[in-house]
């Protein structure tokens, strides 16, 4: 593993991790869903987002989903979906509209865990609204398609570019190292059965096999690690 403080981020570097950026973002056009799944991360900013979505009309619960992890622990000790319940609160979405699932620790068990939550409390859901990260659209889409084929999902996010959103990481090495770790999720987990296949455009594959050789290399999957995440 590359040592990010001994290697300088460069303009080549910074266009590939833009193009593994738009390849991640899945384009769908927003539109109301029965309910929606906040998939819990380190960025606070998704919960805000919800709130802005849940003020339009585009859902009338959410669930917020996820425990704590080893980028979030120290940000969100209590669990990601209770502080994004908590901070969905401040912004005026009413606690009858919020479902907390603080179990998940991997990107299946949001959405699994989140339909049995979404099941018990007897929500009808022919379509759901995945509120996520930018760079997670994509795994959540195939995650979704995978574990529960019979929804139709609709994903978003803060509608920030690359460079808006990369100003908001303290350490844009970890950024990428964020980016190139769920592209490589994207394509390896249809193998594990943890998702659907989605082609992916030689470009971006290219992009991907050059900053992991840069080393942007911290968030990739252990060798032997079969666990989803």
């Amino acid at each position: 593993m590359t040592d990010h403080k001994a290697a300088a981020i460069s303009d080549a570097d910074r266009a590939d991790a833009r193009a593994i950026w738009d390849f991640h973002q899945m384009g769908h056009e927003l539109r109301p869903c029965s309910a929606a799944i906040t998939l819990g991360s380190l960025d606070l900013g998704v919960a805000s987002t919800t709130a802005d979505l849940y003020h339009a009309g585009m859902f009338p619960v959410v669930v917020f989903t996820g425990d704590t992890s080893t980028a979030t622990k120290e940000r969100f000790p209590r669990g990601e979906a209770v502080h994004y319940r908590e901070h969905a609160l401040s912004l005026g979405v009413p606690d009858e509209a919020i479902l907390l699932e603080p179990k998940a620790s991997n990107t299946g068990q949001n959405i699994g865990f989140s339909r049995g939550v979404l099941e018990n409390a007897s929500i009808a859901v022919t379509t759901v609204l995945l509120i996520s990260m930018p760079y997670m659209q994509r795994r959540a889409y195939a995650t979704c398609r995978k574990l529960w084929p019979e929804v139709e999902p609709v994903c978003v996010s803060q509608p920030l570019a690359f460079d808006e959103y990369a100003k908001t990481h303290d350490d844009e090495k970890q950024f990428i190292d964020m980016l190139v770790g769920d592209m490589e999720r994207v394509m390896e987990y249809p193998k594990r059965g943890f998702a659907i296949k989605q082609p992916v455009p030689e470009g971006v594959r290219d992009a991907f096999d050059r900053l992991r050789a840069r080393g942007y290399d911290s968030w990739l999957l252990p060798a032997y690690n079969l666990g989803s995440d």
